[in-house]
């Protein structure tokens, strides 16, 4: 035998792969301990079997998957082939139909011309179910219906409402009809049902004259027509083909389903929208599996049940050592968790035995005692944190404890520390328990309550305060729950008037008599809301008069959440019925201030008042001493005497209306607001004032704009500042010996809105005459201050007054022409009540001619 060839002498030994590996895994599995290398061959037979058995699984799925995904791959190429024959067949119709519309839209022919056209169209194409042609105001020019759908008679009208579009109706062919209006390009309806109940959709073509919409041609189609004949008969039959909705609703199909019976859900469904229409309608294709599953594959089962044959044979040889090892584990891990736990408790933990000796206590006890460990396991009665002045006290609570009779809501102790400090602490006793249920002991859980101790008493301290701070307002304060109807809180003052009955909050907050059913809409009509909204809401303050007390109250009313979150009204009621009863004087001594207004205005004008009857009276005089000469005289005929007697009648009529007038302004009477006029109010003052005008020879201009709303106002107190501010410009303009070119007034209405006010009725009195001078413009309105030496001083005031009451606003300024002044204006606003302004908002233009009077 030739010696195998030994290598050169000086170079390295040849290494294998192989053999390195093999010393790493050695040397790996050597630094194992025993028990893990149990383990690992324990672990090792059962990894494989289970690696064997995903293998087969997976082999089975990727199977099961490839056919899954040929059978998917079938019925998405199906639903895409009559996506496309679909859409080709509606782009078609379309087109065609838009040719339609374009030689309509150019020659315009009558609708019985059309129908030939309409016809021949509709025969070709059975899913139509007809068509029309509608003008710009909705009514049909032609209209032919589908024998293959309606038969030999057509729908009537009424039938056909859900075919037609209607204007204002919510039907889909009115919504499409208003789209292709708005759009001028082809639009797709809704799905809906037609007369005979079936699915239907139409298409709306626009028929455009230039750049203006002028009717429609409208085609409806049948769902289950398109899929009928559109539908390959191969397609049908390999997988189910169906028209649904956005919402899952099945409207058309190609497999009409037994009656009762449940459908079978699909396994493979792939959708396309429905093109060209877009309009929420898709096309389904359902597909189902044809092999047997996972399941029910015997091959399958049999290397499973080998498999957790195999397993459950490894797991029974390591059950045991895994149980021990498990056990130790959990022993270390309880251990840890309890000693972890207890060093982060704040509560510090007691335990005792059934003697009182200290067994045990955790770290959180020695901090909150100051005392260690060794300095309290094995203590008896008396502890050393406990008080030296409560050790009587504190023996016959641990006697208690001992004796099982502490209470479940713990006790409260004073406790020492070791630095002689002290601080209040709560206890809570629980029984110790060994592993054959006998007590064993007790076990204290200690809680510091020092610092919650002081905020309870600040607490409780604070509510006293608040509670004697509302016991002693006089106002009356009541909360009461919404839902439940009860008194939440109330405080002495409503306590004295109402007693402790919910039915004093609801008198104060508008609700039942007292003689009537309370229920919960008495208290509150928002109670439905959320809270948040209502708790956030103001205070809206208003005035209430309680019939059986004789007193008026400020009541000023809100919603909150209760400490419990109940919703809860609070109302805080104030006792004003001096402040109404002085407000009522003070209104009865105004209205006496503008009787004695009126009154002395009229005396003022006393000596006009009898130059002005004195022509009508002189009038009458001559006519009728003219009538006695003529008779006697015999010169007179019957036309001239009855026309000598008409004009005497009409002088002594206008005599009777400027007698009516000044009584009807000098009358007291309480003020009554009523719908009223501008023009008649400005009328009626500027026929008084004219008399005092055409004394003092001034002119007065009148324009008022045409068309105004009625103000909600009293006339005469109107006609009384009118009348004031008229006269006053009068005064100054003579006062002053103004040229003739200075002597007129003018009067202006107008409407005006503001920030401030909204819509107002602005009352304008303009002069020419030397202006306000500044000290008067700072006392202008002040009582029994006048610049006239008869003047009383109470006619602005009251101007103002009765201006103030209506809601409006007065205002004097001076008229300026550079640094000269060229006269003064009064002006005061009336607001317009809310049904005025929605009528005046229809109004489009005023007047802007001006009315002269001399």
């Amino acid at each position: 035998m030739t010696p195998a060839p030994r290598p050169p002498s000086g170079s390295p030994p040849t290494r294998h792969p192989a053999s390195g590996l093999q010393r790493l895994l050695g040397r790996w599995w050597r630094r194992q301990s025993p028990s893990r290398q149990d383990r690992f061959v324990t672990v090792a037979p059962l990894v494989s079997v289970l690696l064997f058995l995903a293998a087969i699984i997976s082999a089975f799925w990727y199977l099961r998957n490839e056919e899954f995904e040929r059978e998917a791959e079938s019925v998405k190429r199906d639903v895409e082939v009559i996506q496309q024959q679909l859409g080709l067949r509606l782009i078609q119709n379309q087109e065609q139909l838009v040719r339609l519309a374009g030689g309509l839209s150019a020659r315009p022919i009558a609708g019985e011309a059309l129908l030939p056209v309409i016809e021949t169209f509709a025969r070709d194409r059975p899913e139509i179910t007809h068509m029309a042609w509608y003008d710009v105001r909705r009514r049909p020019l032609a209209i032919h219906w589908s024998p293959l759908h309606h038969g030999a008679l057509p729908p009537d009208e009424e039938s056909s409402r859900t075919s037609r579009p209607i204007e204002g109706a919510p039907s889909a062919a009115e919504g499409a009809f208003r789209t292709a209006r708005q759009r001028l390009q082809p639009t797709y309806s809704t799905i809906f049902a037609d007369s005979t109940g079936a699915a239907v959709f139409q298409l709306h073509v626009p028929l455009v004259d230039g750049s203006v919409f002028a009717g429609a041609l409208v085609v409806e189609y049948a769902v289950d027509a398109l899929l009928r004949y559109e539908v390959p008969a191969d397609v049908s039959a390999r997988h189910r083909i169906s028209i649904v909705d956005l919402a899952g609703r099945t409207h058309a199909s190609t497999v009409t389903a037994m009656p009762g019976a449940a459908t079978r859900p699909a396994t493979i469904v792939q959708d396309l929208p429905l093109v060209p229409a877009l309009n929420g309608l898709l096309l389904r294709a359902e597909g189902y599996r044809t092999s047997i599953g996972l399941i029910g594959n015997t091959l399958f089962w049999m290397v499973v049940a080998l498999s957790v044959l195999t397993v459950w044979m490894l797991l029974g040889s390591w059950r045991h050592m895994r149980r021990r090892a498990q056990i130790q584990r959990e022993l270390v891990q309880e251990t840890n968790f309890r000693r972890a736990m207890e060093n982060s408790m704040p509560t510090g933990m007691r335990a005792m035995d059934l003697e009182g000796r200290i067994s045990y206590v955790n770290a959180a006890f020695c901090n909150m005692v100051g005392f260690g460990e060794a300095e309290l396991i094995g203590r008896t009665p008396p502890f050393p944190y406990w008080p030296p002045d409560r050790i009587e006290e504190n023996a016959r609570l641990l006697q208690q404890e001992l004796q099982g009779r502490s209470p479940a809501g713990g006790i409260e102790v004073r406790v020492m520390r070791k630095d002689g400090t002290q601080f209040d602490a709560r206890m809570y006793i629980s029984p110790l328990v060994d592993p054959k249920g006998q007590q064993t002991g007790w076990m204290t859980s200690v809680t510091n309550i020092t610092e919650a101790k002081r905020i309870r008493d600040q607490l409780s301290a604070s509510h006293e305060r608040f509670t004697t701070v509302l016991e002693g307002l006089d106002a009356s304060v009541s909360v009461l729950s919404v839902q439940q109807r009860e008194l939440l809180f109330v405080n002495r003052s409503y306590r004295l008037w109402f007693g402790s009955d919910p039915r004093g909050h609801a008198l104060l907050a508008g609700g039942v008599a007292d003689d009537e059913p309370v229920t919960s809409d008495d208290y509150d009509e928002l109670s439905g809301l959320p809270a948040q909204e209502l708790t956030e809401a103001g205070i809206h303050p208003r005035e209430v008069f309680v019939e059986t007390l004789q007193k008026w109250f400020d009541v000023r009313a809100r919603y909150l959440q209760w400490t419990d979150g109940r919703l809860a009204q609070m109302i805080i009621a104030t006792d004003i019925t001096a402040r109404v009863r002085a407000e009522e004087i003070a209104d009865a001594q105004a209205e006496k201030a503008q009787v004695t207004s009126r009154l002395v205005t009229m005396g003022e004008m006393a000596s006009s008042v009898a130059h002005e009857l004195n022509q009508p009276l002189t009038a009458i005089t001559n006519y009728c001493n003219g009538m006695v000469s003529r008779v006697k005289a015999g010169s007179i005929g019957t036309d001239d005497l009855i026309a000598a007697l008409q004009k005497t009648a009409k002088q002594a009529q206008r005599a009777g209306q400027i007698i009516h007038r000044i009584r009807a302004f000098v009358k007291r009477s309480e003020p009554q607001r009523q719908p009223a006029q501008a023009s008649k109010m400005v009328e009626d003052a500027v026929e008084l004032a004219n008399i005092e005008l055409r004394r003092r020879n001034v002119a007065i201009r009148v324009y008022v704009a045409q068309r105004l709303p009625d103000l909600m106002v009293d006339p005469i107190l109107i006609e009384q500042v009118l009348l004031n501010l008229l006269k006053n410009a009068a005064e100054a303009i003579d006062g002053a010996q103004m040229p003739p070119a200075r002597r007129h007034i003018e009067l202006r209405v107008v409407p005006r809105h503001t920030p401030e006010e909204g819509g107002v009725i602005e009352f304008s009195v303009t002069d020419q005459g030397p202006g306000l001078p500044p000290e008067v413009s700072q006392r202008l309105y002040e009582a029994f201050f006048s610049t006239k030496p008869e003047g009383l001083g109470i006619g602005l005031g009251l101007c103002r007054t009765i201006v103030e009451s209506h809601r409006g606003r007065m205002r004097a300024e001076n008229l300026y022409n550079g640094d000269q002044v060229a006269g003064c204006r009064f002006s005061f606003t009336l607001p317009v009540e809310l049904a005025a302004r929605a009528a005046d908002a229809a109004d489009a233009g005023v007047a802007s001619n001006p009315t002269v009077t001399s």
